[in-house]
């Protein structure tokens, strides 16, 4: 393989993985994995660490002894996403492959891959909070601000309040929260640091607010393998998953609201790997072709499992 070819390959891939953790809301959740290492194609150990409290001074024996419990869990990824594509030669237009191919794969990963890569996190992490009933109900047309405070009142029992929060919201309830009479009195814009970068956010009494298209906020989806054609059944309609991307399954809820730590959540990559040939290596076609392979799963630390409140509809 000749060196400038390589050498674009390697920039593309670093260049695609900088605009999932810049474009994708929860991009930051790999912010959060520095000390997570793998063991095998599938398992990640990420640790954690817990101590002994305080116990009472004794003036004749000293210190009381305390114990410093460390354990690394495992963790299996779940999501290994892929596709190919390929460009005609003469499709090829004169500003280059190198421009051509960082135009399309960086459209690719905008479009297709940082919209899913928020609803994969969003939905996990919503669905957990949902399943030990760590929820806020109301009408956010009525309530919303009460919602919300009453979100990060849960949390911050937990968390204290020293610990930087963010809250997720979908469309409809960051509307609702904007026409709360209390919101124009606390409501400031603050710097928020995602992938090395900060980023200007709308907060509320410094809880960032994370707005994210509905599409993006509810409880399971359906990722689709890319190759199964189901033929309708019944009442069942046919369903095409060629088509690859995502859909919410027929029992998935909305998600209004998600207030969590910003450390709470770890977004593990195994791989982002992007192969290219060019129409001389491609024995297939005349073509320019390119692979693009995300093994990626996010987790929630143990420690931090009570300090997730959702809204849920």
């Amino acid at each position: 393989m000749a060196i400038n070819s390589l050498q674009f390959r390697t920039n593309m891939t670093k260049e695609l993985d900088k605009a999932i953790v810049q474009g994708a809301t929860t991009g930051f959740f790999e912010d959060n994995v520095l000390r997570a290492k793998f063991v095998g194609a599938k398992t990640v150990l990420i640790p954690s660490m817990d101590m002994s409290g305080l116990g009472d001074y004794d003036r004749d024996n000293g210190f009381v002894q305390g114990a410093i419990t460390l354990t690394s869990n495992s963790h299996t990824l779940q999501q290994d996403r892929a596709r190919t594509f390929q460009l005609d030669r003469e499709d090829n237009d004169e500003t280059g492959i190198a421009n051509l191919a960082g135009q399309v794969l960086s459209e690719f990963v905008r479009t297709k891959v940082v919209p899913e890569v928020d609803a994969y996190c969003l939905s996990k992490i919503a669905g957990y909070a949902a399943s030990q009933n760590q929820t806020v109900t109301g009408t956010p047309a009525t309530q919303a601000y009460a919602m919300f405070t009453e979100a990060v009142k849960n949390v911050q029992e937990i968390v204290g309040f020293d610990e930087e929060l963010v809250a997720f919201v979908n469309n409809d309830f960051l509307a609702a929260l904007n026409a709360s009479p209390e919101v124009a009195r606390s409501i400031t814009v603050s710097d928020f640091k995602k992938g090395g970068v900060n980023f200007k956010v709308k907060s509320i009494d410094g809880i960032r607010l994370l707005p994210v298209p509905k599409s993006r906020m509810k409880t399971a989806y359906t990722f689709y393998d890319g190759t199964t054609v189901t033929e309708a059944t019944g009442a069942a309609a046919a369903v095409d998953q060629t088509v690859g991307g995502f859909v919410p399954t027929g029992a998935a809820q909305d998600i209004g609201l998600i207030v969590m730590p910003k450390r709470a959540a770890s977004l593990v990559k195994k791989s982002e790997t992007l192969r290219t040939w060019t129409p001389e290596q491609n024995i297939k076609a005349d073509a320019y072709k390119f692979d693009y392979r995300l093994y990626y799963d996010v987790f929630l630390k143990n420690s931090l499992l009570t300090a997730i409140y959702a809204y849920v509809y």
